[in-house]
């Protein structure tokens, strides 16, 4: 499903880009960033928000102040490729709070999966115990993480 792209201009581009840096930032700040009033930085926010091209602010946790030790990548491969089966594991991957996030993907895996898990046996349990148990699933393939030298970035907007 294609959106109709957003026109931007080199404001509403800036905005961006500081946003994505600070998603915190006041009218003001932002203002200061993009030489503009207050409330002409706020109105500029507020119209991106309307049109979905902002979808939220966050906080960005560290998982390894939160016990979360291990980070990996799961290939997934239905044995069946029905709405029923789809749906059926799509529905699994929103109950595992370790899923934070997942595609659908051409090629060999018909799901990509991101992990954190406390440890290597929380990981196990979720392939072998959740994953693999499930009845539409026919292969998992894992690559845990062992380090992350560019972290995740902004969109590369403009």
């Amino acid at each position: 499903m294609t959106q109709t792209r957003t026109p931007l201009d080199t404001t509403d581009i800036a905005l961006l880009q500081a946003l994505q840096k600070d998603g915190q930032a006041t009218a003001q700040e932002l203002g200061e960033t993009l030489n503009l009033s207050a409330s002409q930085a706020g109105r500029r926010r507020q119209r991106l928000e309307e049109r979905g091209v902002i979808q939220g602010y966050r906080a960005r946790l560290d998982p390894a102040r939160l016990g979360l030790d291990v980070q990996a990548f799961i290939q997934v491969q239905l044995a069946r490729h029905g709405e029923k089966e789809g749906a059926g594991f799509t529905r699994l991957l929103r109950t595992r709070p370790e899923v934070i996030s997942a595609w659908t993907m051409t090629g060999e895996a018909d799901y990509l999966l991101r992990v954190f898990c406390a440890d290597l046996p929380g990981l196990n349990r979720l392939i072998h115990e959740v994953l693999l148990a499930h009845p539409a699933v026919s292969r998992v393939h894992s690559q845990i993480v062992m380090d992350q030298p560019k972290g995740d970035a902004p969109l590369p907007v403009g």
